[in-house]
């Protein structure tokens, strides 16, 4: 993983509270090499492992209701690239034409199978292939939707210094997110000024104290968290 130089950097990251948090990260070089290493070859292993749990899962999903089984949507990663995230497809078909772009505890719009996977953040395996291209990593900022992102703060800017991750600090903090979103009247507004900024201060103290061990720490915090709930 290498990072641009400053002056490559998109011009709505060029601000004092990124140049901070660029320059911590540009001292720990090696530290994001070897992260990026690991996400190639890990990813990799992984990937053939749960081969098997892959194609039961997409069976279960196509068995369950209509639809295609994975679902793609547009996110964004480092320096404000968009990219197609993929999930197994845990909603009804065309949910997010039906609803908020964040989903609430009892939503609707989840299949009986989508709950499961959901759960047990199972619906999360493929993106263990945004991982090995280089779009994600195992451990960074969730990849938020490009309204999101359109709303960050300059300091919140700097977590697009990495790639989007597929766990972090503030998605063990936050698992009960849904719970939180379930009585607000706009799930959006409420996700936008009373969520994200809470998660983004796990978010950026993360990309503050990063090391590479501590990626492999909130690997093993998130098997625990997801194993507990």
């Amino acid at each position: 993983m290498k990072l641009k130089k400053w002056e490559e950097l998109p011009e709505n990251m060029k601000n004092d509270y990124v140049r901070k948090y660029y320059d911590i990260l540009y001292a720990k070089r090696i530290s994001l090499f070897a992260k990026r290493i690991f996400d190639i070859i890990f990813g990799v292993l992984v990937l053939v492992i749960l081969s098997p749990v892959f194609l039961v899962i997409s069976i279960a999903i196509k068995l369950d209701s209509r639809g295609p089984i994975m679902f793609r949507q547009t996110r964004i990663t480092q320096y404000g690239k968009k990219f197609r995230i993929f999930k197994f497809r845990t909603m009804v078909a065309n949910a997010e034409k039906i609803g908020t772009q964040v989903t609430t505890k009892n939503d609707s719009r989840i299949t009986k199978v989508g709950k499961i996977l959901r759960k047990y953040r199972l619906d999360e395996i493929p993106q263990l292939l945004n991982v090995i291209t280089g779009d994600m990593s195992f451990v960074g900022t969730r990849p938020e939707v490009v309204k999101y992102v359109e709303r960050y703060s300059q300091e919140m800017m700097a977590t697009l210094l990495l790639p989007a991750g597929i766990t972090s600090e503030a998605s063990i903090n936050y698992k009960d997110e849904e719970q939180l979103l379930a009585s607000a009247i706009d799930a959006d507004e409420t996700y936008i000024n009373e969520v994200l900024p809470g998660k983004m201060k796990y978010n950026l103290e993360s990309l503050e104290n990063f090391s590479f061990f501590g990626d492999i720490r909130t690997m093993f915090r998130t098997v625990f968290a997801v194993t507990k709930k």
